[in-house]
């Protein structure tokens, strides 16, 4: 289709489609199949024809592609090549150049703020270290393997860390940067991800109500206390407690309204114990934020070191944070409410995240048997 690229001719474009400017020749629009919207140049280098990603739709805008695109045909028509100059400028850019590139140009306008805080981490700690210095056109699957497999012993961080790395390589083809299919994460297996579950009973929920109260008598911070109450009897995840504002919280209509979580825009349902809770906590002057840090202004950041001390005080040492909210699921089932209720409270956006929990609807099956078989029982032997 040929047309004007305009922003309302941006905006309508769909998956999949390819539109070309009719002043400009050579300057079009890409759509992927995913709906990532890049400008693009087609062009030929002698008898080649290219093919040159100007950017994607977001920092450029058709304006500003178009001007890019310009200065790239003035470039082509004094017998430059600007993918020949990209791909040789790769050759001196090193992976740490590069990530830099791809945080700024697709993970911090594409990503959620948590995924890019976890992708700066990774960066840091498991990708720079080993091959940050050497060029983006030298890695090798084994250089790739090396990284992952030092970290066999945390399978779950090994798997996002090659994703992230996957998805880095596979930018850089996209860019020019490296040529196309030489991933060098292609072939290399993900680990093996066991999902872990674990449940309060109701003797380690009592536990863990008497570590909390003899924690706050003895100075630990009320904002943690309540985190961690929270989380308990919302099923609210770490998250969304940790960065909660006041101006999330509607106490009239007893709910918490996120306009941005993990599945996107949510509603947290605020039962009586968590209403008192919010009541009586006291609000900093100047801090937007329920559970307040040690910073003005800002929120608690590190939950993971009181809650050590508070499981140890309770003899809890292999409960997790997020178990918390596996123990409201597992209460909410015990006490025969649906999957699609449970899903519901909980904020899942797939119906199979909250079929976990299905096979702990048993719980409450053996208990109304037994409290049948008994009956039948004290009729037989005549009580």
């Amino acid at each position: 289709m040929t047309d004007t690229i305009t922003k309302r001719r941006v905006d309508a474009a769909k998956p999949g489609e390819t539109i070309w400017d009719r002043k400009l020749s050579g300057y079009g629009l890409r759509v992927s199949k995913g709906g990532t919207k890049s400008y693009c140049l087609k062009f030929r280098s002698g008898a080649v024809q290219r093919w040159l990603t100007i950017g994607r739709h977001g920092p450029f805008t058709p304006e500003t592609a178009r001007k890019e695109a310009q200065r790239l045909l003035a470039e082509i028509s004094l017998g430059n090549d600007p993918v020949a100059t990209r791909q040789q400028a790769a050759k001196s850019e090193t992976v740490g150049q590069f990530a830099e590139r791809y945080m700024r140009e697709h993970a911090i306008p594409t990503k959620k703020p948590r995924s890019v805080e976890e992708d700066h981490r990774n960066l840091r700690l498991h990708i720079f270290p080993f091959i940050g210095k050497m060029k983006i056109g030298e890695v090798k699957r084994e250089h790739i393997a090396k990284i992952i497999n030092k970290m066999s012993d945390r399978p779950y961080g090994a798997n996002r860390v090659l994703a992230l790395l996957s998805h880095m390589f596979t930018k850089a083809e996209a860019w020019g940067v490296r040529p196309d299919y030489s991933n060098p994460c292609r072939h290399i297996k993900k680990f093996k991800e066991s999902k872990r579950e674990r449940f309060l009973n109701q003797d380690e929920l009592i536990r863990l109500g008497e570590a909390l109260i003899e924690a706050e008598s003895e100075g630990e911070s009320p904002y943690v206390i309540v985190a961690v109450r929270l989380l308990l009897l919302t099923g609210a995840r770490l998250s969304e407690i940790l960065t909660l504002k006041w101006t999330d919280v509607d106490i009239e209509a007893r709910l918490i309204r996120l306009s941005d979580s993990k599945t996107g825009k949510k509603t947290i349902v605020v039962p009586a114990p968590a209403l008192d809770l919010l009541s009586a906590l006291p609000k900093m002057k100047n801090n937007p934020y329920v559970i307040c840090g040690m910073k003005d202004g800002t929120h608690l950041v590190n939950l993971q070191r009181p809650w050590r001390r508070i499981r140890a005080r309770a003899g809890l040492k292999d409960v997790r944070l997020h178990d918390l909210r596996h123990s409201f699921a597992s209460f909410a089932v015990a006490g025969g409410m649906s999957l699609p209720l449970i899903g519901s409270l909980l904020g899942h956006s797939q119906p199979q995240t909250t079929a976990r929990y299905a096979h702990l609807a048993d719980d409450p099956r053996h208990a109304a048997a037994a409290a049948v078989a008994e009956n039948i029982a004290a009729s037989m032997a005549g009580k």
